[in-house]
C-alpha cells in the first residue's frame, strides 16, 4: 500500500550513525497534511485520499479553492494539493495527518519532485557528449557534429540529441531511508539527495 504525505525540502545535512559513520542526508518538513478530499470508485471512477499542504493567506486563494477546502471542513487555506491512491490508512475528511501516523524510523520510501532547471543547454551539459580536441588548430569543441544523412533520408529523425531546455522535470528517487526523525518539528531526515531546490515541495511515499 503506497502511504505518503506532501513536504518541503529544507535543504542537506549531515548524521552520524551508531558507528560513527558519516550520512548524507536531506531534511524535508513533512506536514501536517489536512485530508481535503476522499475519491471512491463510485463517485470519481478511482480510489484515492487528496491531502492539502503549506498554510497561506485568505486573500491568496481562489474562491473555487477556498470552497473546496471548506467542505472538506478545513479553515486555514492551503497551497498545494497532492492525491494518493492506495493510501493505505483510514482517513477523514478534515482530519490532520502526521509524520507518525505513516512514517518510521528505517522506513525505505519513494521522493517525487521537481528537478532543478538547467535553462538552455548544449549537448555536452545535457548529454555527456565528449566535444572535440581543443589543440592543433582544431575548430570543433564542444559541438554535437554531424545530424543526419544528405540527400538520405534528407531529414533529421526524431529523437536526436541536441541542445534544448534542460532539467525541471518530474522525478523521483527511490530506496531513501529514513535515518533520523523530528516529529516535534515536523522533521524528516533521510539518505542521499532527492529532486528540487531548497524551499521546492516534494511527494514522499512508502515503498
Amino acid at each position: 500500500m503506497a502511504k505518503g504525505l506532501i513536504a518541503e525540502k529544507i535543504g542537506m545535512a549531515q548524521v552520524f550513525d551508531a558507528e560513527g559513520q558519516v550520512i548524507p542526508v536531506t531534511i524535508l518538513r513533512v506536514g501536517p497534511c489536512a485530508v481535503s478530499q476522499i475519491k471512491t470508485v463510485s463517485n470519481d471512477g478511482y480510489d484515492a485520499v487528496q491531502l492539502s499542504f503549506y498554510d497561506i493567506k485568505e486573500k491568496s486563494v481562489s474562491k473555487a479553492a477556498k470552497g473546496h477546502l471548506s467542505k472538506a471542513g478545513i479553515s486555514t487555506p492551503k497551497r498545494h494539493l497532492k492525491e494518493f491512491r492506495e493510501f493505505g490508512i483510514e482517513v477523514s475528511a478534515g482530519s490532520e495527518i502526521g509524520i507518525s501516523d505513516v512514517f518510521a524510523l528505517n522506513d525505505i520510501v519513494k521522493v517525487t519532485g521537481t528537478s532543478k532547471g538547467k535553462g538552455f543547454q548544449g549537448v555536452i551539459k545535457r548529454h555527456n557528449f565528449a566535444g572535440g580536441p581543443k589543440t592543433h588548430g582544431s575548430r570543433f569543441q564542444r559541438h554535437p557534429g554531424s545530424i543526419g544523412a544528405g540527400s538520405t533520408p534528407s531529414r533529421v529523425f526524431k529523437g536526436m540529441k541536441m541542445g534544448g531546455r534542460t532539467g525541471a522535470d518530474k522525478s523521483t528517487v527511490r530506496n531513501l531511508k529514513i535515518v533520523k526523525i523530528n516529529v516535534e518539528e515536523n522533521l524528516l531526515f533521510i539518505s542521499g539527495n532527492v529532486p528540487g531546490s531548497d524551499t521546492s515541495i516534494v511527494t514522499i511515499e512508502k515503498i
